[in-house]
């Protein structure tokens, strides 16, 4: 079993190397993820964000072992957890990461919750399979988790039928934190929600990190999340990390031209009638025949013909601050919300 050897950067917690998968459909190849390289830091969370089809949920389903296989096939690449290469672990050496280690929090709770099931039983079974705990015990720690996610332990007894949407996420949540894992692979945790909902789980999501000092790998493709909640960023188009980053240096200079598409589509909370939104134009390009050189020229205002013919390396640009765009520090900026999206 292969180790990471990284004495100096003990503090990382997670480490992507190189990571490529495909699907096969039809025949066809669909190229989900495409040399995706990242670190997550022990106590710190990484927003992962770009539109739907980037490939974010295929990223998190490959660190937990979870991928569809068939149809999904790791095709190359290494994850570290803790410095232990977890890709070539066997069905039952990563049954004791899922849940335990390594946790996730679904997209939808509708889908994740049985319904056959009281939502208290589906916590506690979680709890006695990897904490090795009687009935009783699992039980009596289920109904402390319910109410540590704010809901009444009373509920246990409960049907997920029973509960609203925000309620089926705070299950879900506490499902994931059972176990007190070391890293949380959120998938769009309030996409469902309402918004004053989706503040809540939020918080409640970033409270419950910090006591209990979990990492976090918080997938969105909402930039307002990603300031209120994560530390670091990887903005992602069609399986590439186009852009990575402190937070602080991602909202305040923002270098590719997808990223600054991303901040001109949002609304100015503020300056009201003062700034039009700068939409993306175009679609995702089809992940099984993605387009020569540079995969966001066919929608970027500043391709130019190098841009259809040579493939970008992501470069460093300043600190932690990384491109792949051979424009990076040369683009302006749209919009004007940096100041009133960030944190701080």
């Amino acid at each position: 079993m292969s180790e990471l050897n990284n004495n100096e950067n003990n503090d990382i917690l997670l480490s992507v190397k190189d990571l490529y998968v495909e699907y096969t459909s039809d025949k066809k190849i669909i190229h989900a993820v495409n040399g995706v390289s990242f670190d997550i830091k022990k106590g710190k969370t990484l927003g992962l964000v770009g539109e739907t089809g980037a490939g974010k949920t295929t990223i998190a389903k490959s660190i937990i072992g979870i991928l569809p296989v068939p149809p999904a096939k790791l095709k190359s690449g290494e994850i570290y957890y803790e410095g232990q290469e977890i890709t070539k672990l066997n069905e039952k050496e990563m049954s004791h990461i899922q849940g335990e280690e390594i946790s996730m929090i679904f997209q939808d709770p509708m889908t994740a919750l049985n319904p056959t099931m009281t939502v208290g039983a589906q916590i506690a079974d979680g709890i006695a399979l990897h904490e090795n705990l009687s009935k009783v015990d699992s039980i009596k720690k289920a109904k402390q988790m319910l109410e540590l996610v704010g809901i009444p332990s009373e509920r246990f007894t409960e049907y997920p039928h029973q509960f609203s949407g925000g309620m089926k996420q705070r299950v879900v949540i506490a499902i994931a934190l059972a176990c007190n894992p070391q890293l949380i692979l959120a998938d769009e945790p309030t996409t469902a929600l309402d918004v004053t909902i989706q503040a809540q789980v939020l918080e409640l999501i970033k409270d419950l990190q910090k006591k209990q000092e979990t990492s976090m790998l918080l997938i969105t493709h909402d930039l307002g999340v990603v300031a209120q909640t994560c530390d670091d960023v990887a903005v992602i188009y069609a399986g590439e990390i186009v852009e990575s980053g402190d937070k602080y240096e991602i909202f305040d200079h923002p270098s590719h031209p997808y990223t600054l598409g991303l901040f001109g589509s949002l609304p100015n909370m503020v300056k009201k009638g003062e700034k039009r939104l700068h939409p993306i134009a175009g679609m995702m390009p089809n992940p099984s025949n993605l387009p020569g050189g540079c995969k966001f020229h066919p929608r970027c205002p500043y391709a130019t013909e190098e841009c259809t013919q040579d493939i970008p390396e992501l470069k460093n640009i300043g600190g932690t601050h990384a491109c792949r765009c051979i424009h990076a520090g040369n683009l302006v900026r749209t919009d004007e919300t940096n100041e009133e999206t960030k944190e701080g």
